[in-house]
């Protein structure tokens, strides 16, 4: 058998035709350009997800990963040791927030990440109930999946946790249902896998008034958004809110899987009584992982990435035109590219692929092409990029 056909048979498949049929195994991957078996290169534009913010095995983060893999790897990762990677960057992470947001909970990813908030949530309020939102995606694990905001991908995995309110996204009224029985508001302030779409401003401000008035946490997800990404450090900053709860991930390690939960030291002293050991992993925290995040944090800070956020994004807003995008919604280097057409979005995607640009769809926006480059990318990249999208775009009107 070739790689595809061992592929397709022993790697657990997610979708009945993986990447559109498109036979694609990368042999390297560098900055932002991916290099398949054949030799072929791609531009990479969607980052694995927003995941790979400084580009694809950025010099720093590897010797990061070599200088620590050599004095350690694994220890017991669950806040028992004092391991120096996990203090130097829980340290250097928690001066970048807001005072109150200072303890770091390590996870090993995103739904991980949200699954610790849920519970501590639950401990710290003495409550149950969970409040989020239509369309919102917070990740595929049972707590996480059923604070998912789309009945579609949660319906053939029932029952799942009891007392989960969905509420309307950017609705003034929908805030009415929030109650004294209300654990936790859990939200993306840009949600990503909906197709990109904002909370406004007013109605972000009116939600954090009516969690303080009835003492609920307010856990903002910036699993997809952190580091960079938007335009800020994190979009939370750009709302002049402070959540209970931050959830990260995705761009935290530069490529390796690591993710957390971050609030005050008073909320996570809850995990250590009644029971002790109130939130464990084996994984999360991995000195190897935290030393990749360190060396990611410091690029991001030190090449200023946050501001390049914002330069991709106005290149692409500027630049890009077609008649076939009916809208196009970018924050920095995140984006959606809609067609308003879903078979008309997988023969751009496909074509695109085919012709050395990588992207895809949203979960829940299937109409729409992602963009989300890595923030290190050049303009001279970017403007490949585009003018392979638009060449796309012309032949398939044509």
């Amino acid at each position: 058998m070739n790689q595809r056909e061992l592929f397709l048979r022993h790697v657990a498949q997610t979708s009945e035709q993986p990447l559109l049929g498109i036979d694609m195994n990368i042999v390297k991957a560098e900055g932002v350009i991916l290099t398949d078996h054949h030799g072929m290169k791609y531009i990479d534009l969607i980052s694995g997800i927003s995941v790979s913010n400084i580009g694809h095995c950025h010099p720093k983060v590897v010797k990061a990963i070599r200088e620590q893999s050599e004095k350690y790897m694994h220890l017991m990762v669950f806040g028992e040791f004092n391991q120096s990677p996990q203090v130097t960057y829980a340290t250097a992470l928690c001066a970048l927030l807001p005072e109150q947001l200072n303890s770091v909970y390590y996870t090993t990813g995103g739904s991980e990440a949200i699954e610790g908030a849920l519970k501590l949530a639950k401990r710290v309020t003495g409550r149950s109930e969970l409040v989020s939102f239509k369309n919102a995606y917070h990740g595929s694990t049972q707590g996480a999946l059923s604070v998912m905001g789309n009945e579609i991908f949660k319906n053939s995995f029932r029952p799942l946790l009891p007392g989960i309110r969905i509420l309307d996204y950017n609705s003034m009224e929908a805030l009415d249902q929030i109650s004294n029985d209300t654990a936790a508001v859990i939200i993306e302030l840009i949600q990503g896998e909906a197709g990109i779409i904002k909370a406004d401003v007013e109605w972000i401000k009116a939600l954090r008034k009516t969690c303080n008035e009835l003492g609920v946490l307010l856990i903002i997800d910036e699993i997809q958004t952190g580091f960079g990404r938007t335009g800020n450090l994190f979009v939370f900053e750009h709302y002049e809110i402070i959540p209970d709860i931050l959830i990260i991930a995705k761009g935290m390690g530069g490529g390796l899987p690591i993710g957390a939960f971050i609030s005050s030291r008073e909320k996570m002293l809850h995990f250590t009584n009644n029971p002790v050991l109130g939130h464990i992993n084996t994984f999360g925290g991995n000195a190897v992982c935290v030393a990749a995040a360190q060396a990611t944090l410091e690029v991001i800070v030190e090449e200023h990435l946050s501001k390049r956020a914002m330069e991709i994004g106005k290149i692409i807003s500027n630049e890009l035109r077609h008649p076939f995008i009916k809208e196009l919604r970018m924050y920095g280097a995140l984006g959606a590219i809609d067609f308003k057409d879903e078979a008309l979005t997988m023969r751009v995607i496909k074509s695109c692929i085919e012709h050395g640009v990588l992207s895809d769809w949203f979960l829940f926006c299937t109409t729409a092409m992602r963009i989300a480059p890595p923030l290190t990318i050049t303009n001279e990249e970017l403007r490949r990029a585009l003018k392979i999208i638009t060449h796309v775009l012309t032949n398939i009107s044509n």
